[in-house]
């Protein structure tokens, strides 16, 4: 038989057969002459092509993908400015911990070096950003290069992997014979581990024989779907829990052993302090606001978060579900009593929480216009279902929103992580009501966020993804004006920070979605509900008191 005889595949077609391998069942893109091939291939294998009308809601929406799903997310960009856009979805995957593959354009081989259209060093830009960033060299290496960034995607803690493929790489055609092409489920290990046996006999022990446990469930108990672990331990062990990022809604809101708000007085005040898939970066005061004399207990999938910024007692590298369930059986039948004496720990929270409730409530039940930040955010928890995804894209009115809205199921909260980046919320809707079109989507917008990545709105509307959006309006970027002011002054606070009145409302009717503006806070919970009923996308546009801030911006140390 000649080379001619054989079956031939494009490197294109060979990208969608490894995605196909993987259970990828969309990419999102923004379409360019050196990846349509990856098109084409994609048509034939059933996988869905999403085009938005910006690379860096691609990336993002791949991100949420993979947050709502468990599987990883895949975005195709074209070269150059097409890849450079899609940077900042990237690096927001990166450090959210967020598995994701980048498709890069590139321009062709042969034009090496030679200034070929929107030709950059793509892989030497990314490699700082992402787990894993190489270029296909050839047509028969495209699949098994795709599930090479795969699993380097889920070494460790989970990341993003970057693969630029040249143009005529990938419209090169090679036999079927030559291309290694993975079989689903045959070409990556399982990655779960317990943890060392011994520290989790000791973390037992520690639980046991402590008088003021506090455990804090971040974001891997989400992504290791720890959910039911976590719950078996706190309960059975009878340990307060606090939970960050995708950790929250672990447990469902009044449950006995769900703390939100005491979580500073907790940890100054704790015998023993068990920290679950969170690192010690900024949003834990780098670990600096824990009590000195508790025993800290640190669990984490990747080794080199351990023990990062402060000095531990114990350290587990492992998946958050397989230690949590191995520390529980190691302890149980020896809790000695342990419900009845943390009784007094338990109310001693309950109580702080309840001072911290009360402080809040004349801006949780103010009637003021215009209206208190706390009101918004208090309403849309009170509009939340158990089926409601809530997504937080913003700066101070998403910081107000930490405080008082609680996710009632696992799974149903997103923010973008502990990059901050602004702009994530269309793209995290686009992708969580894909994934789950049987949920609720609802999105609180800051107006300088949404500003971002807004116009992918009618995305939604062409591809018609009903959710209900707020954009909690002061026509400021409000968090760095108050450290603008914080620092220099009234006369030089809106310097560089401060934005049109846009009536957001009209934005989204005019890109056929459903609209209205709220200037009285008695008309919040009306508007939400008809943005419910509407079936579509939507956008309230509620007008907020600029000079309401959130604690927590006010408290932020770089303003200090």
């Amino acid at each position: 038989m000649t080379e001619d005889s054989q079956e031939l595949i494009s490197g294109g077609h060979l990208v969608a057969k490894a995605l196909k391998a993987e259970g990828v069942e969309r990419i999102y893109t923004l379409c360019g002459g050196h990846i349509i091939d990856i098109y084409d291939g994609c048509v034939d294998e059933g996988i869905e092509v999403v085009d938005v009308r910006h690379e860096q809601v691609a990336a993002h929406a791949a991100d949420g993908y993979a947050r709502i799903t468990g599987k990883p997310g895949c975005a195709v960009v074209t070269a150059g400015p097409g890849t450079t856009d899609a940077v900042t979805g990237v690096a927001n995957a990166f450090r959210a911990e967020s598995p994701m593959l980048l498709i890069g354009g590139q321009g062709a081989q042969s034009q090496h070096k030679m200034g070929s259209l929107q030709d950059l060093p793509h892989v030497e830009m990314m490699a700082p950003i992402s787990k894993f960033a190489a270029t296909v060299p050839d047509t028969a290496r495209v699949a098994d290069m795709v599930s090479m960034a795969f699993r380097e995607c889920y070494h460790g803690a989970p990341g993003p992997s970057f693969l630029e493929i040249p143009r005529d790489v990938l419209d090169a055609k090679v036999p079927v014979a030559k291309a290694r092409v993975p079989e689903a489920g045959q070409y990556r290990a399982s990655t779960r581990t317990a943890g060392d046996p011994a520290a989790v006999e000791r973390l037992a022990d520690l639980l046991v024989h402590s008088e003021k446990p506090a455990i804090l469930l971040g974001s891997q108990v989400w992504t290791t779907r720890a959910t039911d672990d976590a719950i078996e331990l706190v309960r059975t062990l009878d340990v307060p829990a606090y939970m960050n990022g995708a950790g929250r809604g672990t447990l469902p809101p009044g449950d006995p052993h769900h703390f939100q708000l005491s979580r500073r007085y907790a940890f100054a005040n704790a015998d023993l302090i068990v920290i679950v898939g969170s690192p010690f970066d900024f949003r834990m005061g780098y670990g600096k606001r824990l009590a000195p004399d508790a025993t800290v207990v640190q669990i984490d999938l990747d080794y080199r978060t351990v023990g990062k910024n402060r000095d531990i007692d114990l350290g587990i590298v492992g998946d958050a579900g397989m230690v949590l369930k191995a520390v529980t059986e190691a302890a149980s039948g020896r809790l000695n009593g342990g419900a009845v004496r943390r009784k007094a720990w338990l109310e001693e929270l309950r109580a702080a929480e309840q001072t911290a409730i009360e402080k809040r409530l004349p801006g949780l039940k103010s009637d003021a216009s215009p209206i208190h930040p706390y009101r918004l955010v208090s309403e849309i928890n009170e509009f939340l279902t158990e089926d409601s995804i809530y997504i937080g894209d913003g700066g101070d009115i998403v910081t107000f929103s930490g405080q008082v809205i609680q996710p009632k199921s696992p799974g149903h909260w997103m923010d973008p992580g502990p990059l901050g980046t602004l702009g994530v919320g269309v793209p995290f809707v686009l992708a969580a009501k894909q994934a789950r079109p049987d949920k609720e989507v609802v999105a609180l917008f800051g107006d300088g966020a949404y500003s971002l990545t807004g116009w992918d709105f009618e995305t939604l509307v062409r591809y018609n993804l009903p959710f209900v959006g707020i954009v909690g309006n002061n026509s400021s970027m409000n968090q760095i004006r108050y450290g603008q002011r914080a620092k220099y002054g009234d006369a030089r606070e809106r310097i560089g920070n401060t934005l049109g009145d846009v009536h957001y409302d009209k934005f989204a009717q005019m890109l056929g979605g459903y609209g209205e503006e709220v200037r009285d806070p008695a008309d919040i919970a009306p508007a939400l509900q008809r943005a419910r009923e509407s079936g579509l996308p939507s956008l309230i546009n509620v007008w907020v008191d600029p000079d309401a801030y959130a604690p927590g911006t006010m408290n932020q140390t770089m303003y200090k």
